[in-house]
């Protein structure tokens, strides 16, 4: 209390320059009433205190049906027709009762908890939200107007901000309720507001500016007295004169907004109090089930013997039922009004937090006796589970799961749809021991699996509960999508790469209908060689989880240097009737002839030594073959001695490219010549390292 009283004062400041910023005419969406004259304003009696005080004088439908009407439609999630605000659950004090809670509330569940915890008007509050802010028939309202919906603790100094403690629809409206009662200084507060208590008049300012001059107002009421000490300013004839529009510089429109709006969405302000009812009941329980309330209690009309209707509201949703039930406790409660006066009846509702409240109708429908009002949680008897496994299949898509009705422990229907078809209809009652672990209520028997054709693609799979009693089917866990490969083959050519005269294809094959592997024609310039793709491939186990590794190709084939066109057709095994062409791709060999050297051809007894170097660059690391001719005979060797002059001549081939042979010879003249091999073999190129004449003696 100490630190409530401490900003009392701060609050008045705020009020004060409140009127700078509030609507001086008619806003966007609310209708002039031209027959209300500012003449019948009265300055000391601007709301009479049953009005003002009324805190159940609506219901949360009625107020939503009243904002509802204020505008068609919305432009954000601000609006407070559709907009979904925050307010904290408070306990009890001098100035408020309890009131509870929740981070989603709508505008209308706010205003009527706090009316009927702070006995404030939802009228006297709906009319400040729109004084201030212009907020009621706002289509979009901005953060910043949200912030500060009712004015309270928002000063102009702070650059209109709210204290953060005060701000936001739901701290908004309760403040300004807990603030209007702490005005009347109640049972437990100090007695700090006097200066504009009723029974006295009282000077009051026209504007801020003390030029302005006031005016003598006798007030009459603890509500007008709260309103201005809410905001400290009378209307001046100016604003009076003017009623929809401006008046002068010395003009202030908070209390005549206030009272204007008033009297044109709600009648007089000053009215006639609501008559009192002669309806009486007892709200005795609110029972939470599956998707429903059970509500029982009793009412009655003293009028009459006949059953009364009540009115019972769920979640903003009004419905209603007769009190008809015989009740013996109540007849010897009110013994001219017979036993037929209880009601239990049960209405559907939303899962989640629901405000539930109750109120008895008078015989003659005109009044009207609040029995109360409770929230509770109502359960969700939708299905809930899960599809554990969705793949594709040799026949299909195997699908595994579970599912649970939470209001039965019996098996219910698991109904599998592909996209957005029903495909097949399941009953969850296999075994699933980790279900029963998880959810022991329900036992074991709530598994589903089966094999569901489907077409080739990729396809979504979801399964759904069938819901058997107030809920609805749901989809249990989530749904899948799954790469279905049909009966005709699939595959992927991945790469074809060119090393040499060496061609190299990779990629990957499978059938539909089988897991195991199956033929790859692979067609070069039209010569085809048949292969098996079996070599293990993890991603395509990983896409295709049910298939297994053993789906790849590798094929190497040496080609003639130029252009060639490869083709790689996966062979159909299964159910379809044709193959099918993964890819024709063309590649290009730039095979390079060798290169090297005849170093030297020295005569020696009966032979020639005869020695060099050479390699292929296309093969740069590998060894060669170098053909010698001592008079045409040929002798094979290979160039794989260590040369470390080639090695640095040529450092991408390295230096084991030497070659060094001796070969028998009679005396006399021979002819000695050398050719390094192409590693193409009979597709490459060889290169003539050359000739020379030498005399063996």
């Amino acid at each position: 209390m100490q630190k409530v009283v401490a900003i009392l004062a701060s609050v008045l400041a705020v009020a004060s320059v409140l009127v700078g910023f509030q609507i001086a005419g008619p806003t966007a969406g609310q209708e002039s009433a031209r027959a209300l004259s500012g003449s019948s304003f009265q300055a000391g009696n601007i709301i009479s205190d049953a009005n003002f005080y009324a805190g159940r004088s609506m219901t949360v439908d009625q107020v939503q049906s009243f904002l509802n009407a204020q505008v068609s439609s919305c432009t954000n999630n601000g609006c407070l027709r559709n907009g979904r605000y925050s307010m904290n659950t408070r306990s009890a004090d001098a100035m408020c009762g309890a009131v509870t809670g929740g981070s989603s509330l709508s505008a209308a569940q706010i205003l009527t908890r706090v009316g009927a915890a702070c006995g404030i008007s939802p009228k006297v509050m709906l009319v400040t939200l729109q004084k201030e802010q212009g907020l009621v028939t706002s289509r979009g309202p901005s953060a910043g107007v949200l912030e500060r919906a009712m004015g309270y603790a928002c000063p102009d100094n702070a650059g209109g901000h709210c204290d953060p403690a005060y701000a936001g629809v739901g701290n908004q409206v309760y403040w300004s309720a807990w603030q209007w009662n702490r005005y009347g200084n109640p049972a437990g507060t100090s007695n700090y507001f006097t200066w504009f208590n009723p029974g006295a008049t009282r000077a009051i300012q026209y504007n801020v500016p003390t030029s302005c001059g006031t005016k003598a107002v006798a007030v009459q009421n603890k509500a007008t007295a709260a309103l201005y000490y809410y905001t400290p300013y009378t209307p001046n004839t100016a604003a009076l004169n003017n009623l929809y529009g401006t008046g002068d510089g010395c003009s202030a429109y908070g209390n005549r907004n206030f009272w204007r709006m008033y009297s044109d969405w709600f009648g007089s302000p000053t009215g006639a109090a609501v008559p009192a009812t002669t309806a009486a009941g007892n709200l005795e329980t609110v029972t939470p089930t599956y998707n429903a309330v059970t509500v029982g209690g009793w009412a009655l009309d003293t009028t009459t013997t006949a059953s009364t209707r009540v009115e019972v509201t769920v979640g903003g949703k009004a419905s209603s039922v007769v009190a008809a039930v015989k009740r013996p406790d109540v007849a010897r409660a009110y013994p001219k009004s017979g036993a037929l006066h209880g009601f239990s009846q049960q209405f559907t509702a939303a899962p989640g937090r629901q405000d539930v409240c109750v109120q008895a109708v008078a015989a003659d429908g005109r009044t009207r006796k609040d029995l109360g009002c409770k929230t509770v949680t109502v359960l969700d008897g939708s299905p809930f589970g899960s599809l554990d496994v969705a793949k594709a299949v040799p026949t299909g898509v195997a699908v595994s799961g579970w599912a649970i009705d939470p209001e039965t422990k019996a098996s219910i229907g698991a109904h599998v749809h592909v996209d957005g078809r029903l495909k097949q209809k399941l009953t969850a009652n296999q075994t699933r021991t980790d279900v029963a672990k998880a959810h022991p209520t329900y036992g074991s028997a709530h598994g589903f699996s089966a094999t569901v054709p489907t077409d080739a693609g990729y396809r979504k799979v979801c399964a759904y509960g069938m819901d058997v009693g107030a809920g609805r089917n749901t989809v249990v866990g989530e749904c899948r999508t799954v790469d279905v490969p049909g009966s005709r083959p699939v595959g992927s050519l991945n790469s074809a790469t060119v090393s040499g005269s060496t061609i190299s294809l990779r990629g990957w094959a499978l059938d539909g209908d089988t897991t195991a592997s199956v033929p790859v024609a692979i067609s070069v310039d039209g010569v085809t060689k048949q292969v098996r793709a079996d070599v293990p491939r993890t991603d395509v186990a990983r896409r295709y989880p049910a298939y297994g590794q053993a789906h790849g190709f590798a094929y190497s084939v040496k080609a003639a240097k130029g252009t060639h066109e490869v083709c790689v057709t996966a062979r159909n095994v299964g159910a379809g009737t044709a193959d099918r062409q993964i890819r024709c791709t063309k590649v290009t060999v730039t095979n390079t002839a060798p290169t090297g050297r005849l170093d030297s051809v020295t005569p020696v007894s009966r032979a020639v030594q005869v020695g060099g170097w050479a390699f292929d660059a296309d093969t740069a690391k590998s060894p060669i073959a170098v053909t010698v001719t001592v008079d045409g005979v040929a002798t094979r060797t290979t160039a794989s001695q260590k040369r470390a002059d080639v090695g640095r001549a040529y450092p991408s081939a390295g230096p084991a490219h030497g070659w060094s042979v001796s070969i028998p010879a009679r005396a006399g003249s021979h002819t000695v010549c050398a050719t390094a091999v192409d590693s193409a073999g009979a597709t490459g190129t060889d290169t003539a390292l050359g000739c020379r004449t030498v005399t063996v003696r």
